[in-house]
Parts: structure tokens; sequence; C-alpha cells
């Protein structure tokens, strides 16, 4: 679908939600990044799925990236609170070398992958480098944390630093922490951070596409009228 074509359907889709509603999403989508994303590496329990999930829509990163070497992602709406909706949700999952093709294509986009652990750090959470890198950040299995070839694949490997007898935290709350520190440093940073505008127009179609009952027939209709049937 081309730029014109696109805009124009979501103009036409617009029309089936609230005033209140398209002005909501025009806020929140000069609020989005692609800059830090946020990828979780074989994770059990689907609640902290959801977590990290909600955190990364909290604070306003489009992206999260679900490796599935054992476990299988399934969503927890109750703790998400839709979250979902709101995402781009990439799951890599067609392999037996997810964890390093989903970190290979990270590199290709120019993210700097770094890996959250508690042992052998390079650097703290406030050491990050968000303005001149893109950056991934990886967090692993509740268990044992991330693979040692997830380790080995990352550029760098970060703590959060901690001043208590527990060295590690849950995985939700590490995701939690790792958004708001780094969304908070980027949009404080001079760095071009928001999202393009061809790839909002996706995300704002999409997001029309999620709330609008019936969206696949309301679309048909559109490109039947306009011909592009």
């Amino acid at each position: 679908m081309d730029n014109l074509l696109k805009k124009e359907l979501i103009s036409y889709l617009s029309s089936f939600v609230t005033e209140e509603r398209v002005e909501l999403f025009q806020t929140k989508i000069k609020e989005r990044s692609r800059h830090l994303t946020v990828v979780l590496e074989d994770v059990f329990q689907s609640r902290n799925i959801s977590a990290a999930m909600r955190s990364a829509d909290c604070f306003g990163l489009q992206d999260v990236h679900i490796i599935e070497n054992k476990n299988k992602f399934i969503s927890d709406k109750t703790v998400s609170l839709g979250a979902g909706e709101w995402l781009n949700i990439i799951q890599h999952n067609k392999t037996k070398q997810n964890t390093k093709l989903c970190i290979e294509n990270l590199k290709k986009q120019g993210y700097q992958i770094i890996a959250t652990t508690p042992h052998n750090s390079d650097i703290t959470l406030n050491e990050v480098d968000i303005e001149n890198n893109k950056i991934a950040i990886l967090l692993g299995t509740e268990l044992t944390g991330l693979s040692n070839e997830a380790l080995s694949l990352a550029d760098k490997k970060m703590k959060i630093e901690m001043h208590g007898f527990t060295e590690s935290l849950n995985i939700s709350v590490s995701a939690a922490i790792c958004c708001q520190n780094l969304s908070n440093k980027m949009r404080k940073s001079d760095v071009n951070w928001k999202i393009k505008e061809n790839e909002a127009d996706e995300i704002m179609l999409n997001w029309l596409r999620n709330t609008i009952k019936s969206s696949k027939e309301i679309e048909g209709k559109f490109f039947e009228d306009n011909g592009k049937v």
C-alpha cells in the first residue's frame, strides 16, 4: 500500500471512532520510539512477559521482541491490560537458532545489544549510552537468566546496581526499571528518537484496526469503493 492510500485509509477508519480517540492516538504516536527496544529470551511465565509488555507501552517503546526457544509465548491480558494492542510484538520462534537470528537482525538494524546480567558485567544501567546508539535490552528466563549464546553475542553486559543482599530482580521488575531509566534518559537527550512518519502511519493504522469492531469488513468496503479489490 503506498503512503497516500495509507493516509486515506487512516482518515476513513478514523471516522468510525470518536474524535477524542483519534486525538489520543495522535498524541501518543508522537511519544513512541524505536530507538530503544526490549528483547525477552525464553521467559517461562506469561505474566512476566505481559508485565514487561505493559512497561514497554507505558514508557512509549513500540517494539518488543520475544525469543521462544523452549517456552512459548502466551499473553496474559489480565496483566498486560491490553498493551499488546498498541505494541509491535515480534516473535522469534521459527528455527533452532532464534536467539542468534534475533540478535543478528537487530544488529543489522543498528541496535547495540545490551545483555542484562548480575555477573561479569561491563557497565551499569546508568552508564548505558543512549545517544550514540539505538539500544536493545536483553532479559532472560526467570531462573537462569540469559543463555550463554545471548551473552556471547551481546555487545555489552549490564547490571542494575543494587545495594541489598538479594543479587537479582524479577524479570518484569528489571524490564520496568530499564524501560523507565533509559526512556527518560532518551527523552532528555538530543537524539532523534521519535518514530518516522511512514512508520507512524503504519502504527496508527494498526491502532485503528485494533480499536474498531469489524475493521476488516470496513476496510474491505474502503478498498472496494476505491477500486482496489
